[in-house]
């Protein structure tokens, strides 16, 4: 079962560096979040952002993983790294990367993401919307859905914040097939 784990964060990390090139640097990350509809408006009225240009995640049989790493930023200004990985349960297979951005409503939210080992378990209360093609259920116990050509012509669409956090994530590349459980670990390393 170890060798299993380590083999799908492998094919994680693997489909998450042949993603490198849709997602090469945070700058055109964020200009695609800033561009993407709903998304855009929360950079003018979030405390701050914790923005993953590339997350990649991978499925094998029934276990599942995934690994990005990301800057935080407040008032626009680089203020620590992040690192997130993934492990999820249930049937899946394939792999694919995306790439994702978590505002912060204010000082608190902010607080708890870098605290240390923040979490969104499956019934912890973050929006997630994706934009790309997919469907999926967010971490708040309801379900988006959205569809776009691209990276650059991504649309998202509204759902606020729980408990001070909102999050988006754009598709850009893979395919996978997944009916798990599973969650995001994220770890924080100020400047």
């Amino acid at each position: 079962m170890h060798r299993l784990i380590k083999l799908v964060l492998f094919i994680g990390l693997c489909i998450g560096c042949s993603a490198a090139a849709w997602a090469n640097s945070y700058s055109d990350t964020i200009k695609a979040f800033s561009a993407a509809g709903e998304s855009g408006k929360y950079f003018n009225m979030s405390y701050g952002y914790a923005v993953f240009p590339t997350v990649g995640k991978g499925g094998l049989f029934y276990v599942g993983g995934g690994y990005g790493a990301g800057k935080v930023f407040v008032d626009a200004k680089h203020v620590g790294n992040s690192t997130v990985t993934q492990l999820s349960l249930g049937p899946q297979i394939g792999g694919q990367a995306f790439s994702q951005i978590i505002f912060f409503q204010h000082e608190q939210a902010f607080n708890d993401f870098t605290s240390g080992n923040f979490e969104f378990s499956a019934q912890a209360s973050a929006v997630v919307i994706t934009a790309g093609v997919s469907a999926e259920a967010n971490t708040g116990g309801g379900t988006s859905a959205g569809i776009s050509g691209g990276r650059n012509d991504a649309v998202t669409a509204s759902g606020g914040y729980r408990k001070g956090m909102a999050t988006f994530t754009i598709a850009t590349g893979g395919l996978m097939f997944e009916a798990a459980l599973g969650g995001q670990k994220f770890s924080y390393t100020q400047l």
